[in-house]
């Protein structure tokens, strides 16, 4: 049998990838620590002494530290992480997609990370997925991820890209293509003539920018670009060769003709708001952002760079800049790049993930932030009224340079860029854990707080509808991101006031008002972003219950089994029109409706029957009914 590259993976970790379900034991784990607080606490609860898989905590999120909050998570995190064996990346080392790729990644290896861009390790060869906490823990913990099997769809890259065509124009034309839920239970696994000329750097942009669609991954083969790649970071051990085999099958094939493309912008307020640049010139720009774990390599940044050099940038234009790495600062610095860049005014920013999820750099009031990050959601750069536009590194420096979005090919010939052969690492930059760690003191400052757990299902429910949604809705919707907000994400009481501000700033004010149990309303794709499970754990600590939808995104469905929260997919999207805010829903015998998959809902307000789907496996029906997973594997345990 011709094998794809996903199907060599599984079986060489011994899994059928015909299997209708899969239980995933992953290689590795990764944990940012915008969500490990929560994911070793859980451990913690779950008793667990040693993680079973090799697992590296990596401080690049809450690294503004206004007050102690951020740092006592961080202390945390050190102790913890020492205590149950896993490695540490410190705060300054770099943003954790970019560093584990270049660190850890090992072609044919699963890894598995409590965050949405975990799948940038695709980009040499991994089989990488991203996940919400509690389901992270429990694999820490040694059981199987298991999960629905998703379609894998081959995207082959035809031609040759022309000059200021890039990486990520061809993320953009697939989220172009696919929309921001065409992804939803797909694997895109990459192929074609098109492949050869794109470095490891740019493959973990189109990965990382996979997620955007709702993808369950994304990957590219391990071929001689990989083995270079891992040459210029001192660990060519770890290279191995891995291709799909002429002629092997995908359930679905997308071709990009990669020398029909041109530079290409994302516009307010979504991914998948895709023109071409030249269709959208002349939009004025306050703040141009280079860098985030999407477009933060040595040769972005030295695009820019040349592009800039000799330049001053104009009156009222700020440009930020965010290396990925500390290898790959050091070799800004060294090459004398980073002198360029702030020459031409340039605000070099700390190596972490910043302004890409709010924390600071927030653009001004109205107006409009030209970024190469990944999400431009409504609010996410932190400003409610701005407008943030999404694009290349290249399209970046040519529009900071000119103060309005303009096509990069105004500037003329390419920059010609001469990349290292070797890009050293810093000693000390990660710890490894060591012998007698088990007997260090976890320390936990006042911020952090017992996380809370779903309560076991009860057979008969009445809830009241407090929200009502449209499409499209966001994890940044639900919970908002930010300095502030992630302050709190070890204290989830402290984050209920914040829940659905941005859909409803009022809604904190009936919260002390809210019932024992209520539900929410939603339209199409609802929970599409990231993958972090604050969006479900915190209105479910308010009472939340039951969330029925025209369809959600595939991880926060997951989410909300996680924490026993009811997830409904309307039979009839018609339905959506009749429920209201205010209405009274009654769900009787819920035991054997969810079981039997289809759910029928009275609406006692508008005096009429709604049918639903419970689209759940059988394992999730078990968890769902415990009130989660973490109860559900408490009791595994005992």
């Amino acid at each position: 049998m011709k094998c794809n590259l996903v199907q060599k993976i599984l079986k060489n970790h011994g899994l059928n990838p015909n299997s209708p379900e899969w239980e995933i034991i992953p290689d590795q784990v990764m944990t940012p620590d915008s969500t490990a607080t929560m994911v070793y606490l859980q451990l913690e609860a779950m008793g667990v002494k040693k993680v079973k898989p090799f697992s590296v905590i990596y401080i690049d999120h809450n690294m503004l530290q206004v007050g102690p909050k951020n740092h006592d998570d961080h202390r945390y995190l050190l102790t913890v992480g020492k205590k149950l064996g896993a490695y540490i990346s410190k705060a300054g080392n770099g943003i954790g997609h970019t560093t584990h790729l270049e660190n850890f990644s090992k072609p044919g290896e699963i890894l598995l990370g409590s965050d949405s861009h975990t799948s940038t390790a695709g980009a040499a060869g991994m089989l990488a997925v991203g996940a919400g906490g509690v389901d992270v823990a429990v694999a820490m913990a040694g059981f199987p991820y298991a999960c629905a099997r998703p379609k894998v769809v081959g995207v082959c890259l035809e031609g040759g890209l022309r000059p200021w065509v890039t990486a990520k124009d061809i993320s953009l034309k697939l989220l172009q293509l696919t929309g921001v839920k065409g992804g939803k239970n797909r694997i895109f696994e990459y192929f074609g003539p098109g492949v050869d000329q794109l470095t490891v750097y740019d493959r973990a942009t189109i990965c990382n920018m996979g997620a955007e669609t709702g993808a369950f991954t994304s990957l590219f083969p391990s071929d001689e670009m990989t083995r270079r790649f891992y040459r210029s970071i001192g660990r060519e051990a770890a290279w191995q060769p891995l291709q799909a085999d002429e002629g092997a099958e995908y359930d679905a094939v997308i071709s990009i003709d990669l020398a029909a493309l041109e530079p290409l912008v994302a516009l307010p307020h979504s991914p998948d708001n895709v023109k071409p640049v030249s269709e959208v010139e002349g939009i004025p720009l306050s703040q141009v952002g280079i860098g985030s774990c999407t477009n933060s390599s040595f040769k972005d940044l030295a695009i820019a760079a040349a592009v800039l050099n000799h330049q001053t940038l104009p009156d009222g234009v700020d440009l930020i800049v965010s290396p990925g790495s500390k290898r790959i600062l050091l070799m800004l610095l060294e090459t004398g790049t980073a002198r360029q860049l702030v020459t031409a005014g340039a605000r070099l920013l700390e190596v972490a993930c910043g302004p890409c999820n709010g924390i600071g750099q927030a653009p001004a009031s109205g107006t409009n932030t030209l970024r190469t990050y990944n999400r431009n959601f409504k609010g996410r750069c932190g400003t409610p009224d701005a407008n943030s536009y999404l694009c290349s590194p290249e399209t970046a420096a040519v529009s900071a340079l000119h103060g309005k979005i303009t096509d990069p090919r105004r500037f003329g010939e390419y920059p010609v860029i001469h990349e290292p052969e070797f890009f050293p690492l810093l000693p000390n930059a990660i710890i490894a854990p060591g012998a007698g760690d088990e007997d260090i003191r976890v320390v936990k400052g006042p911020n952090i707080k017992p996380i809370p757990a779903g309560s076991p299902l009860e057979d008969t429910l009445t809830l009241k509808i407090e929200l009502k949604t449209g499409d499209n809705i966001t994890t940044d919707h639900i919970l908002p991101g930010g300095a502030e907000m992630l302050a709190l994400r070890s204290n989830i009481p402290d984050s209920v006031p914040y829940v659905f501000s941005r859909l409803n700033p009022d809604f904190k004010n009936k919260i002390s008002s809210l019932g024992k149990t209520w539900c929410v309303v939603a339209g199409d794709n609802f929970g599409m972003g990231s993958s972090r499970e604050h969006a479900v754990m915190v209105p479910m600590s308010a009472g939340m219950k039951l969330v029925v939808a025209k369809s959600f995104a595939d991880v926060y469905k997951r989410n909300l089994v996680n924490f026993g929260v009811i997830p409904l997919v309307l039979e009839d999207p018609a339905d959506y029109e009749s429920m209201q805010e205010g209405d009274l829903l009654a769900l009787d015998h819920a035991l054997d409706q969810l079981q039997d998959g289809r759910v029928k809902l009275c609406n006692q307000t508008q005096s009429k029957i709604i049918f639903t789907k419970c689209e759940l496996t059988a394992a999730q029906r078990a968890v769902l009914f415990k009130g989660g997973l973490l109860n559900f594997i408490k009791d595994q345990l005992s």
